[in-house]
């Protein structure tokens, strides 16, 4: 592969030429005590670098950017860190949706405007993997994906605790009152023992196997635990690479395809992915030019086995253990010719070349074919008059007897009425019951928080129910677990049938069949929608404002619409005057 010359490199037209301009470019960088030899004739490369302090997940960057300028050093780049928001889940309210559009246009921007060749993208929390990519995609400049990696196994009294999975499991247990405060605060403190995202097969784990999987980072590099000095070695190895990539102009545009996309989704059914792989690939897809849908998301699910025997949809394993068998590229070489196999990545060889003779080393963490976990149902998109344009389900996760269904529905118009509810030993309700939470989508919440596991009723756990139905407009966190019925749109916020549906109403559930149907008549609903009235405004100025003007229903990715490659011509280079 040729390599480009110094002057068509992008930082060039900031320092290269002899004019007054590019003068105050060198002069105010030799500011900072780098000399010429520095940057002179060397790739500038960006790294993008979301630590903060109060992302769990991402505190270990702290240390890994230095692993990564040592890396560009090395391969004779100049590396400038520029800081990103950093999206902590645990901390940001209302979620952290709402700001992955943020993220991706502040990646985009920061790329553009800057006098930078190529990107590191460090990431991993659960919308920063998405948010990068979004924003690199757009930017179109050469980037790779360095993921944060999960944490260590938690334990507790000798048991081993998954993040997420087993804090709602242990938290229904307490109350039930089956676990006291004092053991409470044992699983608090045991449950998140080391940086790193949630090592459960949450968002963060499947994100992470998604940026691997379609092409942007290192074979191997998602399934490095944070803590494990791999991930030292990894973050060096993505600054030498990247380096190379700016001079072979490896850019997203040729890594991005819609066979790519459609080998994460495949990657992603036989992890037993988080639900919300779907609105972040559909998004990311949208944006490269090269859309999948939710019709791709189950027909994959309809043809490919759960292999991955990893927390939620197993019941034993963890992202460590995922690792130690073998990790992504293990799992990939396991589904044979069900990937596209010639699609090109970042280390400019293609996903076959890259997974070629990986190995499984435990046959029940990463699962032989003709063995698998589930025959199928990592995911499954189901629609009807409740939901037109669709919403999902997780099978996997719930009890096989919700998969078909009818029961009536107990409706909540918001979460804390909800939240006292459940609470109320005197409720009203019965397992046969369909729990609805509605105005919690993309404008209704706003920005779709991760309150689609609705809590069974205190009423419930105590005789004994782990499992019910529930749908709602909102998400639920990939670390969940149970008969959740997820993203229905359009929203009850926007006036799509869920805002008409009553306490007492009928509504079935056919997961084989892909079906969800409310059992009122057409007649009957359109007497309830002429009743209707809008809800009151979420954001009156600001982000929030423009968020709620421009952002898509579930179904489309919920980007922000003036974001999308359809939107408009590219942005041109910035003018240098």
């Amino acid at each position: 592969m040729s390599k480009r010359s110094y002057e068509s490199l992008r930082s060039a037209r900031w320092f290269a030429p002899d004019d007054l301009r590019s003068f105050g470019h060198r002069s105010r960088i030799m500011q900072m005590g780098y000399a010429p030899e520095d940057w002179a004739g060397r790739p500038i490369i960006a790294i993008l670098n979301t630590w903060s302090d109060i992302n769990p997940c991402h505190s270990h960057f702290k240390q890994r950017v230095e692993d990564v300028k040592r890396g560009i050093f090395q391969s004779g780049g100049f590396p400038i860190e520029l800081p990103a928001i950093s999206l902590s889940e645990n901390f940001v309210k209302p979620t952290t949706m709402l700001y992955r559009n943020m993220l991706a246009m502040e990646a985009e921007e920061l790329l553009r405007s800057h006098p930078v060749d190529g990107a590191v993208l460090m990431g991993g929390c659960d919308k920063t993997t998405p948010g990068l990519l979004m924003g690199a995609i757009s930017a179109g400049l050469p980037c790779i994906f360095l993921p944060a990696g999960p944490m260590l196994r938690g334990n507790w009294k000798g048991k081993v605790l998954g993040s997420g999975s087993d804090a709602w499991k242990y938290w229904d247990e307490r109350r039930a009152g089956k676990i006291t405060k004092t053991e409470w605060i044992g699983v608090e403190g045991g449950i998140a023992r080391s940086a790193g995202t949630c090592m459960t097969m949450g968002t963060a784990s499947t994100m992470m196997a998604i940026a691997e999987s379609i092409g942007m980072s290192l074979p191997g590099a998602s399934s490095i635990p944070a803590a494990d000095s791999n991930h030292i070695r990894m973050s060096s190895e993505c600054g030498r690479r990247i380096v190379e990539m700016v001079w072979e102009d490896l850019t997203p545009k040729r890594i991005f395809t819609r066979e790519s996309f459609i080998n994460a989704i495949v990657v992603a059914m036989a992890m037993g992915c988080s639900t919300n792989a779907v609105i972040h690939l559909v998004a990311m897809s949208r944006r490269a030019g090269c859309p999948v849908s939710l019709d791709d998301f189950d027909a994959a699910s309809r043809n490919i086995p759960v292999i991955a025997n990893v927390r939620p949809s197993g019941d034993t394993y963890l992202m460590e253990d995922f690792f130690y068998a073998g990790g992504l590229p293990a799992l990939m070489e396991r589904l044979g010719d069900r990937l596209d196999r010639s699609q090109l990545t970042v280390t400019g060889r293609t996903l076959g070349e890259n997974i070629a003779g990986a190995e499984v080393h435990n046959d029940d963490v990463i699962r032989p074919l003709d063995n698998p976990l589930y025959h199928e149902g990592a995911l499954a998109v189901l629609r009807g008059n409740l939901a037109p344009s669709g919403c999902v389900i997780k099978p996997s996760a719930c009890a096989p007897q919700f998969l078909q269904h009818t029961g009536p529905a107990l409706v909540f118009d918001d979460y804390p009425s909800m939240k006292a509810a459940v609470e109320d030993e005197n409720l009203d309700v019965t397992p046969e019951h369909i729990m609805v939470l509605r105005n919690a989508g993309p404008q209704g919440g706003p920005g779709m928080p991760e309150w689609g596991m609705l809590p069974i009723p205190t009423k419930l756990l105590k005789q004994g129910v782990r499992d019910m139905l529930r749908v709602s407009d909102a998400r639920m966190s990939g670390t969940s677990y149970g008969a959740c019925i997820l993203h229905v749109a359009p929203e009850a916020y926007v006036g799509g049938n869920l805002a008409l549906v009553k306490t007492g109403d009928l509504i079935t559930v056919d997961v084989p069949g892909r079906r969800i149907h409310l059992e009122v008549s057409d007649e009957e609903l359109a007497q309830r929608r002429a009743a209707w009235t809008p809800p009151p405004k979420v954001f009156e100025r600001g982000y929030g404002w423009m968020f709620s003007k421009h952002i898509l229903q579930a179904d489309s990715g919920c980007d922000l619409d003036f974001l999308e490659t359809e939107f408009g011509a590219p942005n041109r280079e910035p003018t240098i005057f």
